[in-house]
């Protein structure tokens, strides 16, 4: 597959240019950075993989369509907006979006649904914390916004009225609802998640540490390389990874 990169400079497009070139079944068709055209890379071009800034996702969405061409979107921090412009330009082509192509934090996702099911928050309290490298400029990070979304899914609540985003002060007694929300941020941390399920007498923690971004590179290859033949529609690496 002929797959062009986007953010060419960054350190994630400098990762996929990494695993594209190590696969035998993909090619660097073209690179593109900030305020260069995207348009003629796409022609001939199988896959566009993006990790760049949710700012560029309007522009990156108007060509690929235009081209029909296929898209993996790994840039976090969209608006609602942003958000049902993927979601409307994934009725013309195929989209796989995530907040990460890492294996294992999609097998947190799947862990961290099926244990919110067994561990209702009714007995126990939800805390899901976050750390990456210091230059990260949204937070939460998209991967923690899934957790959220899927333990908000599983124990009847919502992101806007039940998750606390750190604590100061005179807080007051926990609520039974409620889930906090940590992030840190410091020197060169690729990307740490844990969710914490805390009751009287025990505690369960599920955590995945990323200690290289050729997991996120990876990942996102493998999504490109799925979508080869796909019909329109807007899917996840549960999708990719068979795991609904």
């Amino acid at each position: 597959m002929n797959i062009v990169i986007t953010g060419r400079s960054g350190r994630m497009g400098l990762s996929v240019a990494e695993a594209v070139e190590a696969h035998p079944d993909a090619t660097i068709h073209g690179t593109h950075d900030t305020g260069e055209e995207l348009t003629p890379l796409l022609e001939g071009a199988g896959a566009v993989i993006d990790f760049t800034i949710h700012s560029f996702t309007s522009q990156l969405l108007e060509d690929a369509t235009a081209t029909n061409t296929a898209l993996v979107i790994g840039t976090t921090g969209h608006n609602e907006s942003e958000r049902a412009a993927i979601g409307k330009a994934s009725e013309k082509i195929p989209i796989v979006l995530a907040p990460n192509f890492s294996i294992g934090v999609n097998t947190l996702f799947w862990l961290t649904r099926h244990a919110a099911q067994v561990l209702d928050n009714e007995r126990f309290d939800i805390e899901v914390t976050e750390m990456h490298h210091r230059h990260k400029i949204d937070a939460p990070s998209g991967t923690a916004r899934r957790l959220l979304e899927i333990l908000n899914e599983e124990t009847g609540t919502s992101y806007q009225d039940d998750v606390v985003h750190g604590r100061v002060g005179i807080t007051g007694e926990r609520p039974t609802q409620q889930i906090g929300m940590h992030s840190l941020r410091g020197g060169d941390v690729v990307g740490d998640h844990t969710v914490m399920f805390a009751a009287d007498g025990e505690r369960v923690e599920l955590t995945h540490k990323a200690s290289s971004r050729m997991t996120f590179a990876s990942g996102a290859l493998r999504a490109a390389l799925w979508l080869r033949d796909r019909e329109p529609g807007l899917y996840d690496m549960q999708d990719v990874l068979g795991l609904r």
